[in-house]
């Protein structure tokens, strides 16, 4: 070895460079950011947006449990939310393929900001009417029914079908983060200033994810183009049909948000059960997006994995577990502290669901990869309308599922039943449709 080789060695021994590139492989891949302006701005008007959505969701939880002190009444809210969902995000996903994007997207996120002036409005006349907030429930996603399909479809249109992991792990990652600071932010503006200043910061919110979307280029239909409407709607159906990976990736959220999604137990919780009141609401609903993020920091090994479906199923069986967990943790909860704080036993509830959010954000990774992946340009819209549908449906759906399941058990068995029932739902899935778990993302095949 020569004296330069040795010396080199010395300032570099084997493995010197090996950790910080681990590292890099174990972060969040940012490569999306940085080489897609348009990108980069709707990553970050989607951030402001699901924070403002987020917020309004705990603000009108404690809203109508304010007005009605029912958890029924509270799961109510996802039935309004769920209706508009389930119509216009069919409907809406024909739009989305049969004109501008960028158009779609921009109209859409007007009338978002224009249902968060209302809900501003009759917080701070006082109005105390449940039935205008489940109005504006309603009114608010049906935009959002067409707004969210819009924007998943626009993603392939900006980066290459490799950076697809890793823009859905960043999207993860501006979810979590909105569904920790939205709710975090929830619970001290309603204690503190009141409904009106909490639906106030939505609307400043929803405003500045307007003016980033500004930023997108013009994004035409391209390839075959139909005229939306039922047609557009029924042949994207029928596209669906024949595609079981399709359909497995639906099929699974569907079962671990309609049967084990606790957030509407979460106000009872905070009020009898953990104690705390808003706060501990806030913290709950907190506690699966800070699990989230944590996913999404640490997702850069996901762009390496082949079998996205094998790990949809895994994830799922993981956030069903841990959700029973949760139910267990809070069976052994003896109530409220008289000082009117929360119990400590609340901070085992928060690890429990902190797993039930990283398990979420790998499945939402993979699904919307295999998603995006395997459905040509010209349907993308209208697979992306069903996907928001499943996705923003189910739980809503889940709302009125564990609340009324609450109603007749406890808050706790609840959660215990709704976990269990997702693993077992979930394996079973698995068994009728073993090619799901054999998907290959080298090979893309709906």
């Amino acid at each position: 070895m020569s004296g330069d080789q040795a010396s080199d060695t010395a300032q570099n021994p084997p493995g010197a460079n090996e950790q910080p590139t681990a590292r890099r492989r174990l972060l969040v891949d940012l490569t999306p950011l940085r080489t897609s302006r348009p990108y980069r701005f709707m990553w970050f008007g989607a951030v402001l947006s699901g924070i403002s959505t987020h917020l309004t969701t705990v603000v009108v939880g404690l809203h109508v449990y304010y007005l009605t002190g029912s958890t029924f009444h509270v799961g109510l809210v996802g039935l309004f939310a769920v209706v508009p969902l389930v119509t216009l995000g069919l409907y809406g996903g024909s739009i989305v393929d049969a004109h501008d994007r960028r158009t779609v997207v921009l109209i859409t996120a007007t009338g978002l900001l224009l249902v968060a002036a209302g809900f501003a409005t009759q917080a701070w006349l006082a109005v105390g009417n449940v039935w205008l907030l489940y109005g504006l429930v309603a009114v608010q996603n049906g935009f959002f029914a067409v707004n969210s399909p819009a924007r998943t479809a626009i993603i392939p249109r900006l980066l290459p079908h490799r950076l697809l992991p890793a823009a859905n792990a960043l999207s993860g990652l501006s979810m979590g983060t909105a569904v920790t600071v939205g709710p975090l932010l929830a619970g001290p503006l309603v204690s503190g200033a009141g409904y009106g200043a909490a639906y106030s910061v939505q609307v400043l919110l929803l405003t500045g994810a307007l003016l980033a979307l500004l930023a997108l280029p013009a994004l035409p239909p391209v390839g075959e183009v139909r005229r939306a409407g039922f047609g557009a709607v029924v042949e994207g159906l029928r596209y669906l049909r024949s595609r079981p990976n399709l359909r497995m990736t639906f099929f699974a959220d569907l079962a671990a948000m309609i049967l084990a999604m606790p957030r509407v137990l979460f106000p009872a919780l905070g009020a009898v059960v953990i104690g705390g009141g808003a706060t501990t609401v806030g913290i709950l609903v907190a506690a699966i997006a800070v699990g989230s993020v944590l996913a999404g920091l640490l997702s850069g090994p996901l762009g390496q994995v082949r079998r996205q479906g094998f790990a949809v199923l895994v994830a799922v069986v993981i956030w069903g577990l841990a959700i029973a967990t949760f139910g267990v943790v809070v069976i052994m909860a003896p109530g409220p502290p008289p000082d009117g704080g929360a119990h400590p036993i609340l901070w085992m509830a928060v690890g429990c669901l902190m797993v039930a959010g990283a398990a979420d954000a790998v499945s939402a990774v993979f699904r919307h990869t295999i998603l995006q992946a395997a459905t040509p340009d010209h349907l993308r819209g209208r697979l992306q309308g069903v996907f928001i549908v499943v996705v923003a449906g189910g739980p809503h759906l889940g709302d009125l599922v564990l609340g009324s399941v609450a109603q007749v058990t406890t808050e706790a068995l609840a959660a215990i039943a709704g976990g269990l029932a997702c693993v077992a739902v979930v394996i079973a899935l698995g068994l009728l449709q073993p090619g799901f778990a054999r998907y290959d993302a080298r090979r893309p095949t709906p």
